[in-house]
């Protein structure tokens, strides 16, 4: 058990598809002292970027850091954690939550909470792309397009998991031009010609989708996928396929994996998605997992006299090693 001498939440009051009847803070202030923490929440303000809010709150001597949001939220959380040496704790607030399902956090509060009061903490691989933290995957290509496009459907309708795959399809929609991309993955190059390079960091999400690779992840690789679709039809039926977990292996993406990926465009910058969220980059894009692993807290293991008997899943089969006592 980490100390909780002081619990510094970042708090994302906007994140989810779950509008509360009472507000998360209260909400979460309650369950905070139902379960004996002590805990500072932060909000976040438009104008000022998460990491830097929880870069500040690291800085400030916090024994957890805790995120308190959605996979953005969480992987910039992540990231200052990390910097900071100290461990993280996560309260999914989101509309997908891969990272805290994969490592069987509960969506809802009230269990979330429980976790950091009573859980105990796990190794997390990071990975990195040209230095900055994701958790569960980043690309180039369609899929930055595929974000700028779900904030106007989410402006329009709200945030849902039925309005992020409209917006796919809208955004198929106005699909131009595919990459030109060398690709070099653990040193052995090759060029490809692709509308979307998707490099993957999380067996669960995989697993959720019908994907192969998720036990290289779990050997501590990544997994590139590049579509192989070249025209809009094409690239609609994949993601159609994708959003229900039909994906047809081997057929519709190509798949490498590998522990260093390094993409080559013909442009000095390009614009990468980074668990939810877009920003432009230098050219080349690196991809590595950090050296240090992230200390997050999950579900304490009962007592093997007290445990019973359960199915292996894959989320549990994905969880790295314990800590030492």
């Amino acid at each position: 058990m980490p100390d909780h001498r002081k619990i510094c939440v970042i708090l994302n009051e906007q994140s989810g598809d779950h509008p509360d009847t009472q507000s998360r803070r209260q909400r979460l202030t309650e369950l905070f002292a139902e379960n004996g923490l002590e805990a500072e929440l932060i909000g976040l303000t438009p104008d000022t970027p998460i990491l830097e809010t929880a870069r500040k709150a690291a800085g400030n001597g916090c024994a957890m850091i805790v995120a308190a949001g959605g996979d953005g939220t969480i992987g910039a959380v992540a990231a200052a954690a990390h910097e900071a040496g100290v461990p993280m704790g996560v309260i999914p607030q989101g509309t997908f939550n891969y990272f805290a399902r994969g490592l069987e956090i509960p969506e809802e509060p009230e269990g979330a909470v429980r976790i950091l009061a009573t859980g105990r903490l796990r190794e997390i691989s990071l990975g990195e792309v040209n230095g900055e933290v994701f958790l569960n995957n980043a690309s180039l290509g369609i899929y930055p397009l595929i974000l700028r496009t779900r904030e106007g459907v989410y402006q329009r309708w709200g945030r849902s998991r039925l309005a992020a795959y409209w917006s796919v399809v809208l955004a198929l929609a106005g699909f131009r031009h595919p990459l030109r991309l060398q690709a070099e993955v653990d040193g052995r190059k090759t060029e490809i010609r692709t509308p979307l390079a998707f490099v993957a960091n999380s067996a669960y999400q995989l697993e959720q989708f019908n994907l192969d690779g998720a036990g290289a992840i779990r050997e501590g690789e990544f997994v590139l996928f590049t579509s192989k679709g070249s025209s809009r039809w094409d690239l609609v039926r994949a993601s159609l396929r994708l959003a229900m977990g039909k994906a047809q292996k081997g057929e519709e993406f190509g798949m490498v994996t590998g522990r260093d990926i390094t993409l080559r465009t013909s442009r000095p910058q390009a614009l990468v998605a980074r668990d939810g969220e877009k920003e432009l980059m230098q050219t080349p894009i690196r991809f590595r997992h950090r050296d240090e692993p992230l200390r997050v807290m999950v579900r304490a293991e009962p007592e093997p006299a007290e445990q019973e008997p359960e199915p292996e899943t894959p989320a549990r089969a994905a969880l790295e090693k314990e800590l030492p006592a």
